[in-house]
């Protein structure tokens, strides 16, 4: 029997991915043609956003004059939408994990699998923070891949080119997930290393947060191009120290480099902690103004979800960025105080005293 897929999220991405997989399942027999998506009870200009994807054909209010193939159909109801689906993509903000999979669970085909597309951390009542493959596969016990990548949404939706990395332990899914969304123009790469693509897609957002911060308090490009660079090295290290076991060419995919680059360069945290630095407004009362459609930037929240994971192990200070974008964030010290953190920096390697380096031709300390 051919493969039912269910998409669970309503945003720009989540219909751009309705796009690509609605245009994409047409060129092979294993898949059902038609492409459920979950979206969230929501009005736009008095009609059922529902109701306006299944009639208009196009999700206005995240992704205007974008047109969605008509085998892409819209419910209201999570439980409807995931009703004899043997594939789940998941491409909700990272807060409503837990509440979509509580919803779910029950529900969900018993030989299931997912891909998870969603850029963050998921977090528990006590404040703890996990991967959000691990948080899907521990509520709904089904095999969790994940896809990330520089996707910018309204360029890949309009045909623009664009990467994707696809982390997958099984071969035989990840051929399945790269004839789902591959296309001329999205070019989708497969590797095993899961933790490394997905945990990339979570960090570098506070990246983009610190050069969004460095745009506002005019930086210029030397310093931000050495934001990037140590933010680099920032999340490997996290990687390492924490998911242990990456592979350091996965760091070069488009869910690592790649993606770090386009968010600095265009993503909307970028713009959200710019226009903070010039704001005497709380994160999220800025985040209103400067995004549209009621979408949200996942830096600032990602940031304190890290945090939060290295001051449990005493680790603040060996993460200077990803500390100072939490700090700034919540207004615990200036934004200046960013210039401070890149000056002084642990990978700033000082130049050994005249009696140490008599062993150390180069006079640097490693």
């Amino acid at each position: 029997m051919s493969k039912r897929i269910a998409i669970l999220g309503y945003g720009n991405w989540a219909t751009t991915i309705a796009k690509v997989v609605g245009e994409n399942v047409h060129k092979y027999s294993e898949f059902d043609t038609t492409i459920a998506m979950w979206v969230k009870p929501k009005e736009f200009n008095g009609r059922r956003l529902t109701d306006i994807i299944n009639e208009d054909h196009e999700n206005p209010r995240f992704l205007p004059n974008v047109k969605l193939p008509i085998n892409v159909v819209a419910f209201s109801c999570l439980k409807d939408a995931v009703k004899n689906a043997n594939i789940l993509i998941f491409v909700t903000p990272h807060q409503m994990v837990e509440d979509v999979c509580t919803q779910i669970k029950g529900h969900v085909h018993e030989e299931a699998v997912g891909i998870s597309l969603i850029k963050g951390m998921a977090t528990k009542a006590d404040g703890s923070a996990s991967a959000i493959s691990d948080e899907i596969r521990g509520h709904l016990n089904i095999d969790i891949s994940v896809l990330m990548g520089a996707n910018l949404a309204a360029e890949v939706a309009t045909g623009g080119f664009a990467e994707a990395t696809v982390g997958c332990i099984h071969p035989e899914h990840g051929e399945m997930f790269q004839r789902m969304f591959d296309t001329e123009n999205f070019r989708i790469n497969v590797v095993r290393d899961v933790y490394t693509v997905e945990m990339c897609g979570a960090l570098k957002n506070i990246i983009a947060c610190a050069v969004g911060f460095a745009e506002g308090l005019r930086f210029g490009t030397n310093a931000k191009a050495a934001i990037i660079r140590l933010g680099m090295h920032e999340m490997i290290k996290f990687i390492e120290t924490f998911y242990p076991g990456s592979d350091l060419k996965t760091f070069f995919e488009s869910c690592g480099l790649a993606d770090l680059i386009a968010t600095c360069e265009g993503g909307r945290n970028k713009r959200v902690c710019e226009a903070f630095v010039k704001s005497d407004k709380a994160m999220h009362e800025v985040e209103k103004e400067v995004i549209a459609n009621g979408q949200s930037a996942q830096g600032p929240p990602t940031a304190s979800e890290i945090y939060t994971i290295l001051s449990q192990v005493g680790l603040e200070d060996s993460f200077p960025i990803f500390t100072v974008v939490h700090r700034i964030c919540t207004r615990q010290v200036p934004a200046s105080e960013l210039k401070n953190c890149l000056k002084n920096h642990t990978l700033h390697q000082t130049v050994q005293s005249k009696e140490d380096s008599s062993s150390n031709s180069s006079g640097v300390s490693y």
